[in-house]
């Protein structure tokens, strides 16, 4: 096994064990028109059934290179109460895990007709994860402890708990993901059972119907046994056509922990997590189509090719009209 073989499999080793493995890791892809994905509150909260199918792909020059997809479902039950599932696989290198999630959420509208939203929500979902260590290409001089015939398994159950409030143009959502303690027993010794992690969010829509409408958003997370903490800075730009709703826009996700590294002068230097993920979509009729590209920045990477991801999406059993706001993600 060749040095730039071995990288790949620590590096994806390592990034499994910090993210993949709580579950679905939390990239860009809420952004397309997909809040539900990471925040159980928001299911059946807009005035249209939704399923959302992704597709992801990272370094497309490597090999065993990291990939997801998820479907899901959400749609509202009766005036106050909202379901949804999420089915989803993700393989990075020798490390693979598939799982799905039900939830339930309720709706408390304030308002004071059909067309004013005023909208608190709240949002559980519960989920079983099945995660794989393949080590069938692994032979005994790589770890004497590996088998290298073996496929290892351990599956794992968890939930997430959320909030949601929506007031005309305003929207927040906080999520408390994996608060279930969850001993697992793949990585023997060196795994955490806390995988808990805290998703906040928070934006506002300007503008109007018949003009550019602006959405300027961010949102926190923090990883609760590591204590990592990252922010996405988002920024998207609707506009009304004839034919349904094109928009795009650019978000920026920096980690608020830097990680050092030594230099080619041999220096300490320090480097934080960073990247760029620009992102274009379309909605025709109850059709939605949108693409994301995100770029990691920095002196230390893998590879100069980015993150693509492709999202494709359809609105089903639409019940009332829309309400009287800008307000694309429950409109």
């Amino acid at each position: 096994m060749n040095f730039k073989k071995f990288y790949l499999i620590f590096g994806l080793f390592a990034a499994q064990l910090s993210f993949s493995q709580e579950g679905i890791a939390v990239y860009s892809d809420y952004l397309s028109d997909n809040y539900y994905l990471i925040h159980p509150s928001m299911a059946g909260a807009a005035n249209c059934a939704k399923i959302r199918l992704t597709a992801r792909q990272q370094w497309f020059g490597q090999d065993d290179a990291p990939q997801l997809q998820t479907l899901s479902f959400n749609g509202s039950v009766g005036e106050q109460s909202g379901i949804g599932i999420i089915a989803f696989n993700d393989k990075n290198g020798y490390h693979s895990q598939t799982g799905a999630k039900a939830t339930y959420a309720h709706h408390i509208r304030f308002s004071r007709s059909d067309y004013d939203l005023n909208m608190l929500s709240f949002g559980l979902s519960a989920g079983l994860v099945e995660s794989r260590l393949d080590e069938t290409e692994f032979g005994p001089e790589f770890d004497p402890i590996i088998d290298g015939g073996m496929q290892q398994k351990d599956s794992y159950f968890n939930i997430d708990i959320g909030a949601s409030y929506h007031y005309l143009d305003f929207y927040a959502h906080f999520t408390a993901k994996n608060v279930i303690a969850s001993k697992r027993d793949l990585y023997t010794d060196i795994e955490s059972d806390n995988l808990k992690k805290y998703l906040l969010s928070v934006g506002y829509v300007f503008g109007y119907e018949d003009a550019l409408q602006w959405e300027p958003s961010i949102m926190l997370q923090a990883v609760d046994e590591t204590k990592e903490r990252t922010i996405d800075v988002n920024l998207k730009v609707y506009k009304e056509l004839d034919f349904g709703r094109l928009w795009g826009g650019l978000s920026y996700r920096r980690s608020l922990e830097g990680a050092q590294y030594v230099d080619n002068d041999g220096g300490s230097v320090d480097q934080r997590l960073q990247y760029f993920t620009p992102i274009i979509g379309v909605n025709y009729k109850n059709f939605m189509f949108a693409y994301t590209y995100s770029y990691l920045t920095g002196d230390v990477r893998f590879d100069n090719s980015g993150f693509h991801q492709i999202t494709l999406g359809i609105n089903l059993f639409c019940k009332r009209e829309k309400y009287d706001c800008n307000c694309p993600a429950v409109n």
